[in-house]
């Protein structure tokens, strides 16, 4: 039986499961870069080019390993617009009896190949995506009977599964299991940051640069000084330039925000993790690796960890156990538009304009921006779950449904009623100030609340506190805000709320 072997744009892995017990000589791949796909979000261009270049090396690699492969290349014109479109043209082509491809990433394109094998007429087999270190059904029956699920106990199960960072005794390396208190250093300028890894275009990446400028000139961001790997082999040689040269900082520097620099010590592998040119196993191994060798500190070792077999694997659990009801989620009651200037970048706010331009022109900010700045403002503002969550699926290059939305809809905007987050991550311009240097440029005064000049996080950080009284009052995380806010005289309360109001009725003029 010749199969028809299907390999979706972030499954670029030689060990994929669609590929298991395939038979290069009968069984056909195929690969396609489609309108529906490329087009169906505001994607970056340099998204872009990073998937359809990665896609186009590997449909090369496999080639040259003997496989037969149908690679659709992206045409405006093309009659072919989905998928679904170039499977059925493959399958009246080839002849081939039944379609295998590994679960995708998201709800709505699972959604359509789950009904393919009713519109296509043959057998649609969908394998689980061994990549991944707990499957969806191991999450589940982890989650089940839990009111809430905290990543931290979840991470717990991901460290002795896979032995990363545990001692012969089962307990954890450095007798911690999380050392997040050691990650929350202010960058200051010293240690320096390195500086970032980069790879030249080749000709491949040179004809998709050109593909997207040319069709996808309206989208977001910007295909100029395209760096990002594009290959395996490449992939793994930006993991080895970050465990030299960034991970040893990376820990204390975790959450530090620079307004000079836009990478600092973070590895800026989750595109290449994501898309599947690196395994993240083989990440995480090699940090813990450079912690046992002396090469950097356990703190940075755990903390790069507890990103990838913690955060990453979680929200994956979260976002499959309960979509895609759980994209619809707005428990706070949001109802606002997002400002314009999430795409332009032209707002003075410091910390604003900084990570929305760093994400225009490289496809990339890092945690603490998404979280603290960008998503503390949506959050503070009360912009619309879907919207939001919309522009973050866009805009960065790691993202894909799976992890952007549990990320943004439930940790950033608190939509779910606190079942992925314990409490929300709202935080006033003084956070941003004790973890950057942005407010020292800034327009606006962070020592200031109800001023004209008076950074906006402050007022609106009140606001928010006062307008979410019900909904979090009673949060043990949260008594310490409303002490705090009902000890203030009742001048300056109605100050901060009329400025805050003001705020909110000119937002994108800020």
């Amino acid at each position: 039986m010749a199969n028809l072997i299907l390999i979706l744009g972030d499954q670029l892995s030689p060990q994929i499961s669609a590929l298991e017990n395939a038979n290069p000589a009968d069984d056909r791949i195929v690969m396609a870069e489609v309108a529906d796909e490329a087009g169906y979000a505001n994607h970056h261009k340099k998204k872009l080019v990073l998937l359809f270049s990665a896609m186009r090396h590997f449909g090369e690699q496999l080639k040259a390993a003997g496989w037969r492969v149908h690679y659709h290349d992206f045409a405006a014109d093309s009659e072919y617009k989905s998928l679904e479109d170039v499977v059925a043209g493959q399958l009246t082509a080839q002849s081939c009896e039944r379609v295998i491809t590994t679960e995708c990433g998201e709800w709505r394109l699972h959604e359509q190949i789950s009904q393919w094998h009713t519109r296509l007429g043959v057998p649609v087999e969908i394998r689980p995506d061994t990549r991944f270190i707990a499957s969806k059904k191991e999450f589940a029956d982890w989650a089940e009977g839990r009111k809430q699920l905290r990543m931290e106990f979840f991470y717990r199960e991901m460290r002795r599964k896979t032995g990363l960072l545990m001692t012969a005794d089962g307990d954890p390396e450095g007798g911690h299991w999380n050392f997040d208190a050691d990650n929350r250093k202010k960058w200051t300028g010293k240690p320096a940051a390195p500086a970032p890894f980069r790879l030249e275009p080749d000709d491949i990446t040179r004809q998709v640069i050109e593909l997207v400028n040319r069709h996808f000139a309206d989208h977001f961001g910007t295909t100029e000084d395209f760096h990002f790997a594009v290959t395996r082999q490449d992939a793994e040689a930006a993991l080895e330039h970050f465990i030299d040269y960034a991970l040893p900082c990376f820990g204390d520097y975790q959450d530090a925000i620079s307004d000079t620099e836009d990478w600092l010590f973070h590895s800026i592998l989750s595109p290449y993790i994501n898309c599947g040119l690196l395994d993240p196993l083989t990440a995480c191994e090699a940090a813990a690796q450079a912690w046992y060798s002396g090469r950097a500190p356990i703190n940075a070792a755990e903390g790069f960890i507890r990103q990838i077999i913690g955060w990453r694997e979680f929200v994956r659990g979260i976002y499959w156990l309960h979509m895609p009801d759980y994209a619809k989620e707005n428990r706070l009651g949001n109802s606002r538009s997002l400002p314009w200037f999430y795409w332009s970048g032209k707002t003075q706010m410091r910390c604003m304009h900084k990570a929305i331009d760093a994400t225009r022109r490289n496809a990339y900010a890092h945690h603490i921006q998404r979280l603290m700045v960008t998503g503390n403002f949506a959050l503070l503002t009360g912009i619309k779950p879907q919207e939001i969550c919309d522009w973050y699926l866009a805009v960065y290059a790691d993202a894909y449904d799976w992890v952007e939305l549990p990320n943004v809809l439930g940790m950033v905007m608190h939509a779910d009623g606190g079942y992925l987050g314990s409490k929300p991550y709202a935080a006033s311009g003084k956070y941003i100030h004790r973890m950057s240097d942005h407010c020292a440029n800034c327009h606006y005064n962070v020592n200031k609340s109800t001023e004209d000049d008076a950074c906006p996080f402050n007022a609106l950080y009140w606001h928010f506190i006062d307008r979410h009284r019900d909904d979090f009052e009673n949060n043990p995380r949260m008594g310490m805000m409303y002490r705090n806010w009902d000890k203030q005289s009742p001048d300056r309360r109605e100050a901060l709320l009329t400025r805050a109001e003001w705020l909110l009725d000119n937002v994108e003029n800020l």
